[in-house]
């Protein structure tokens, strides 16, 4: 018999939907104190970005790193953008 892929809970894509939705938001709460706007708005400008896609995209490892760098990212990006 195969062991189930899922024996570690964490595995779980259920549970690693849940751990990247509250990664989004501690780092929607960041981009909110830095750049002074309502976490709503950090939020949704986030969801918008391609540094989000990425964060999503496992092929680019973003995923591995901490949420104030991917915090940086969003904010380069941004300034890349209007530059």
């Amino acid at each position: 018999m195969e062991p189930n892929q899922y024996d570690d809970p964490v595995k779980s894509p259920i549970v690693q939907e849940i751990i990247l939705s509250n990664r989004i938001g501690a780092i929607s709460m960041e981009l909110s104190k830095r750049l002074e706007i309502d976490p709503v708005k950090a939020l949704e400008l986030f969801y918008e970005s391609q540094t989000c896609a990425d964060l999503h995209d496992k092929s680019t490892g973003l995923y591995l790193y901490s949420d104030l760098y991917i915090a940086d990212e969003f904010i380069q990006e941004k300034q890349n953008r209007q530059a």
